[in-house]
């Protein structure tokens, strides 16, 4: 399920009316929206085959908690909506024995850490290749998204929208007159509309 309905991507394109195209309209949201996850370093979920922004399971490795905190583990994902099962272990068998229970931590959402608890938290985060495997249900709720968010994937889908019979064109004539088509590149609107939201790691 995408963030953004077709409804809401009508109100940018008023130019259409009907259902005729509602089918092509969702096919361009689903693009635009997994190519802004992997814009914003959204990895593909344990389920899927490409990236998505909306709520997804994933099972991921770490090397190790923060560098200046090693109490804290950054999820490379965020938001970060809950935490099936956390295992920390230099021997890489995530078995029972290297589990971090849920008593022992708390979680920041928003910021996608998990924070153990100093005063009962008994286990501790390794360091070391894949030591740390994380199951997680991570991204953006689809009953309740960021309006930037959704301003953002709109922005850019109605661009692409209006720019389908150009496509693949570097300009056009029109009435004698050679007009020069922008770039089929993500909108430096969009951009500003997104960076607060990249995920760790990821270079824009």
């Amino acid at each position: 399920m995408a963030l953004v309905s077709v409804a809401t991507l009508k109100a940018y394109l008023p130019e259409i009316t009907g259902s005729s195209a509602d089918t092509e309209l969702t096919n361009m949201i689903n693009r635009t929206e997994s190519a802004i996850a992997r814009y914003l370093d959204f990895p593909i979920a344990d389920s899927g085959t490409t990236p998505v922004l909306t709520e997804q399971t994933y099972t991921l490795y770490l090397d190790g908690p923060m560098n200046d905190d090693p109490s804290v583990l950054a999820s490379p994902i965020r938001p970060l909506v809950s935490v099936t099962s956390v295992h920390s272990d230099p021997n890489l068998v995530y078995d029972s024995s290297s589990s971090i229970g849920s008593a022992e931590y708390v979680i920041d959402k928003q910021l996608g850490r998990l924070i153990l608890k100093p005063l009962t938290a008994t286990s501790s985060f390794d360091v070391g290749y894949r030591n740390i495997k994380l199951v997680c249900v991570a991204g953006y709720s689809a009953s309740n998204p960021p309006d930037d968010l959704v301003h953002a994937i709109c922005v850019w889908c109605s661009q692409l929208q209006r720019g389908k019979a150009n496509q693949g064109k570097d300009s056009i004539t029109v009435r004698d007159s050679t007009v020069k088509i922008s770039k089929r590149t993500i909108p430096e609107e969009v951009k500003q509309l997104i960076q607060p939201l990249r995920n760790y790691g990821s270079i824009l």
